[in-house]
Formats: structure tokens, sequence, C-alpha cells
């Protein structure tokens, strides 16, 4: 295996020292989740495994990055001295964590070691490599904790002195080893090993193959390959803005040269790659920490997910083709593959998403080993066939184990520095106080509760990555719409969706921002335009909120009605928006369709009979057969080009 390279040059005992580390955090997953060390007759506490992957992200962390969050060529003495510290003092919890256990009642001096090192570090590398919007809000939560008992009114709480709280925060089970660090390790790891064995197999290039051959023949072709494409890569590479760094360096210009505005290319690939974190399988690895936090199987999150997801896309990808249809952009002119040719070199492409899907769902399996079980399958499929010229070798192999590690860093420091958090609400009371204040503040109204929940959603989930965003809004928010009566993983997926919608909100929009980048738009206006693109997504909340039937609770009839509904609201309301359904519309049968579109979602909070919703929905549809019976002939598409 070849270490890793790395931009800017390094030198060679930097390369290997990270590909070593990167590489063990992977092969250490493997062997905790096959059970080696009980195999073997050794006994480990999952503590030990997660000490031990704490440390190793920690190292590389400060091996790999500046006090400035830069990737370094090579790192100063105090970051080497830092990244030796984190490796050996972790190392040593791991290997001593038992009697570590058994005398934390008497607070040793070790533990107090162990915890102020793991504090400082994790809270330096979050500042370093998540920003200081998570920095902050981790570091009001420390603080608060050293002076719960001065706070006025109903957060007033147990204070802790600094020594014990870096006992409890830097080390108890409850804390940093607690459930978001063992499923960052345990389980987000091998799926990011997943999608890495994918890529380095030539996984990607077939879905942005696939997508091309499905939809770049259609009106606004290039755009929505960005939706398709963006959609398959997102749901499993995990975040949004590395997704529109993937794949926008291709669809956005695609898309600019197909005839949409700059503003509105990037905002639909900010959209579409958005939209990656809410979808099945992966969803940013928030599936999995909702499953711990909700000690629910995994497949339920999925499901509850699945029809949500697709309703999100439904909105995204009618809007392009509208607009698509009212400024006369055509599809492309370009050759390109058909469907079945792009599936005759990369069929096996889906055998192991066959096998993720008959582990998961039929064989009931936990989510790592099906994650595994999928592994072997793309190895074994990447090795006997290629495509396009691309074939998993050995040392592409190697790579992906580097590259799953060296990539697993970050979301290892948000989800420990989530478990000071966590600790904090438990050992002061503030979890409680919260609840109870968000709750008495709003009375009875739930829609008053869910309102204010989105905006806090909104706004501490701007400038977060989407494990972040998730574990703190789960602790934070959820409980408070648990206890007004929503159901559980109605409020976990209702933060979830707002925590992602600060990804295309103003003022802090990271996949729009990124998306701007590559455009060479205006930042704000491509993040305005990504709210009116993918607008459906901060109504969904609400509905499956009201309407549980979306998250496939309800009877048989309920189900499909509701879903169906939902889709003719949005689809209307998109109509209405975008001004076109075909011929361009005035402002009155504009606003018709958005009265419809809206009447026609199923919200539950309104006292309006579903008779009603549907009379609603056949009206919309009755108005769009009759747009498209007496709409002109002859209104081809005229293609576009756009600087």
């Amino acid at each position: 295996m070849s270490p890793a390279t790395d931009t800017p040059a390094q030198p060679a005992w930097l390369r290997w020292t990270v590909a070593g580390l990167a590489s063990a955090m992977v092969v250490a997953c493997i062997l905790w989740n096959v059970e080696a060390h009980t195999r073997l007759g050794i006994a480990l506490l999952r503590q030990q495994y997660m000490a031990l992957q704490l440390g190793l992200a920690l190292c590389i962390a400060f091996l790999l990055y500046s006090p400035f969050g830069k990737r370094v060529g090579r790192p100063n003495l105090v970051d080497a001295g830092i990244a030796v510290l984190c490796l050996g003092t972790l190392l040593y919890a791991a290997i001593d964590f038992v009697w570590l256990l058994k005398e934390q009642f008497y607070r040793p001096w070790q533990i107090t070691l162990i915890g102020t090192v793991v504090v400082l570090a994790v809270m330096e590398g979050i500042r370093r490599r998540a920003g200081l919007m998570l920095f902050s809000i981790v570091g009001v939560f420390l603080v608060y904790a050293l002076f719960a008992d001065k706070v006025p009114g109903q957060l007033i709480g147990r204070a802790m002195s600094p020594q014990r709280l870096v006992d409890y925060v830097g080390f108890d089970s409850s804390a940093v080893f607690s459930s978001p660090l063992a499923v960052g390790t345990v389980i987000v790891l091998l799926f990011v090993f997943f999608g890495q064995l994918l890529f380095a197999a030539g996984g990607g290039a077939f879905f942005t193959d696939l997508a091309m051959a499905a939809t770049g023949r259609a009106r606004g072709g290039s755009a929505k390959i960005a939706v398709v494409g963006s959609a398959l890569f997102g749901s499993i590479s995990g975040s949004a803005v590395s997704n529109v760094a993937t794949t926008g360096v291709i669809t956005i210009p695609l898309m600019q040269k197909g005839g949409y505005r700059k503003e509105d290319a990037g905002a639909i690939e900010a959209v579409a790659s958005t939209g990656g974190q809410l979808t099945p399988p992966i969803m940013g690895a928030a599936a999995f920490l909702m499953a711990e936090f909700l000690d629910i199987p995994y497949a339920t999150v999925a499901a509850a997910a699945l029809v949500p997801a697709i309703l999100y896309y439904l909105g995204v990808f009618l809007q392009v083709d509208l607009i698509a249809a009212r400024d006369g952009i055509a599809a492309p002119e370009e050759d390109r593959l058909t469907v079945r040719q792009v599936l005759a070199e990369g069929w096996h492409f889906l055998v192991p998403f066959a096998v993720l899907l008959y582990a998961l769902f039929w064989m009931r399996l936990d989510p790592e080993d099906s994650a595994l079980l999928a592994s072997l399958a793309i190895v074994a499929a990447g090795v006997l066939r290629g495509y396009r010229g691309t074939r998993l070798t050995l040392r592409g192999l190697g790579q992906v184990f580097v590259d799953t590690g060296t990539s697993m860093v970050d979301l290892i420091l948000v989800v420990a520095a989530a478990g000071f958090v966590i600790g904090v609400l438990n050992v002061t009371g503030l979890g409680f106080a919260l609840t109870l204040v968000l709750v008495d503040a709003v009375g009875s109204s739930v829609i008053l509760l869910l309102l204010i929940s989105a905006l806090v959603c909104i706004v501490l989930g701007m400038g977060m990555p989407t494990s972040g965003v998730y574990v703190l809004l789960a602790s934070l928010v959820a409980p408070s719409l648990v206890e007004a009566g929503v159901m559980p993983i109605a409020a976990h997926l209702f933060i979830l969706y707002f925590g992602m919608m600060s990804m295309i909100t103003p003022p802090v929009a990271l996949a729009a921002f990124a998306a701007a980048t590559i455009s060479k738009a205006d930042a704000l206006a491509t993040g305005l335009a990504a709210m009116r693109i993918g607008w459906a997504a901060f109504i969904l909340p609400f509905a499956f909120v009201a309407t549980p039937a979306l998250l496939f609770e309800g009877s048989v009839t309920e189900m499909p009605l509701t879903a169906g509904l939902t889709a003719v609201g949005i689809g209307a309301v998109t109509v209405g928006i975008t001004g076109y359904w075909a011929r361009r519309l005035g402002i009155g049968l504009r606003l018709g369709f958005v009265a419809l579109g809206a009447l026609a979602l199923p919200l539950g909070f309104l006292p309006v009979a579903m008779t009603i919703h549907a009379a609603a929905a056949t009206a919309a549809l009755a108005l769009a057969g009759l747009m498209q019976a007496t709409a002109p002939k002859g209104g081809a598409a005229r293609p576009q080009t756009q600087d």
C-alpha cells in the first residue's frame, strides 16, 4: 500500500504516519465488528475501542491541520507534540479503562489528566475543523456547567467544579464515550468505508453516467442530471458541502451552458446535494444516530424517511423542469450513453446495494454487519469487473483504508463534542429545564412550538456538519416536541430537516455558498434561489408531524392517500411559484395554483376535512389538465447559453 498523496506536499514520514493511523481506524472497526477480540478470548469494553478511535482521530487532526484549519505540509512542533500527547493519553485510557472505571468514584489524577486532554483537544479540534459555530455552542454549555447555580430563572442547575467537569465530560460513559461516538466509530465508519470502496471501484462515475443517461435527453436535462446524480451521490457521501464540491464542478457549468441562470444553477446543485442528507441509506450518519437515540431499528428510520425524501425531490425535479420549459432550455445536443449501455457496463454496482438492502430488511442484520457484507460485495465486484477503465486494485484498496480514516476525523471530533453537550445536559438538569421552558413559553399551541423549533434548528444548524446538527438538536429541541405530543420519530425527522435547511438558508448557507463559488454567482442570491427551489423542504416537516401516515404510520388506505395529496399539493404550489404550466401563467392563475396546492396539503393542524383536501387536489389537477389541453401548439423550447 502506498501512502496517501496530499496537497500541499508532505514529507514521506508524515504521509506514512497518517496512512498508518487512518488505516488502523478502519482495521480496528472491522475487527471490532467481527468480534475478533471475543474469538481470541479477550474481554474488551466498547469504551476502550472508542478511546482508541478518538485517540487516532485527534492525532491525525493535529498532524494534518494548522490552527487555522488548513491542511499543512508539515506540522509545527507544538501540533506534533499535541498529536503524540492525545494518542498516548487515549491509548493509556483504552488499555487501563477497567481500572479507571473502578476508581472513578475516587477521582484519581489519571482520570483528571485524561479528561483535561480530551476536553481541550476535542474543543481545539472542532474549532479547526468544524468552525466557530459548533465550538461556541459547545463552549457555552461547558461554561454553563461551571456556573449553573448562578443562572437566574428556570434554567438554574447544579454547578460543577473545573476538575469535576473535565473528569465527567472527558471520561464518563454518559458524556464523551456515549452513544454518538459509539455510532460514529462502530457503524458510520463502515458505511463511509462502503462509500469509499464504491467510488474507488468506479461507482461515482457509474451513478453520474446513469443520471445523465436517464435524464440528459429531456428538456432541462443538465439540471435533471444534477438532481438525480446529487441525490444518488449525496445519500451515500454524507455531506452536503462535499457533495456540492464533488458533483457541482461537473453539473453547475453544465447547467449554465444549458441556459440556467448562474444563481439557479448553483441553487439547484445545493438543494439536490442537501437532500442527500435526508435520503436513506446513510442520511449524513443521522439515520444511525436517530436509531440509537430512539432505540428503534435502523430499518424503521430508513422507512420513515423514504416518502418525505421522494416528495422533496419531486418538488425539486418538477421545478427545474418547469424552469426549463418557461425559459426555453432544451435538452443538450451532444450524444450520451443510454441507460441500457450504462447498465451493461456497470450493472455490478447494483449488487452491493442489493446485498445491503437484503441484509438490512430481510435478514434483519445490524447496520454495521450489513455494511460489512455490502463492502465485501463491492470488493468482489470491483476486482472482477471494471467500469470505463476503472477497476479496484490492491493499491486502490489500500488507499480506500487511508481515505476512509482521514475522512472520518471530522465526524469523530464532532460526535465527541456532542457527547460533551449531552453530558452537561444530563448532569446539570439543563435538558429537562430547556424542555420545560420551551413548552411553557408556547402553552398548548403545537404549531407555535413547531415554528419556534424550526427557527432554532435553522439558527443552530448554521455552519455545522450533518451529524453535529442532528445530535445537538436531538438533545436540545426534540425532547420539547415529544413532550408536546409529537410522535418521537416525527420529532427527530423534523429537527433533521430544519437543521439541514440551514445549508440553503442565508445568512450562513454553506451548501449554497459552496455552489456559488463554482458558478461565480452572488452567494446571497444563490441562497435565496435555493430557498425558492427547495421550498417544499420547509413545509414537509410540518406535514409529516401533522400526518404521520407520510412516515408509514397509518392504515393501508391512509398512507397512499396522504402521500398522493401531498404530492399534488407540492406540485401545484411549485407550478404557481415557477409561473409556468403548458404556457406562462398570469398572476391570477399563479395564485390559484398556490391556493389549491396549499389547501390540498393534508396539514392536520388545520380544521379541514380530508374531503376538502381531496377536492382541492382534484381541482388543481383539473386546472392543470385544462391548461394542458388549451396550450398553444409549437412552443418548442429554445436552447440558450449563459456565461
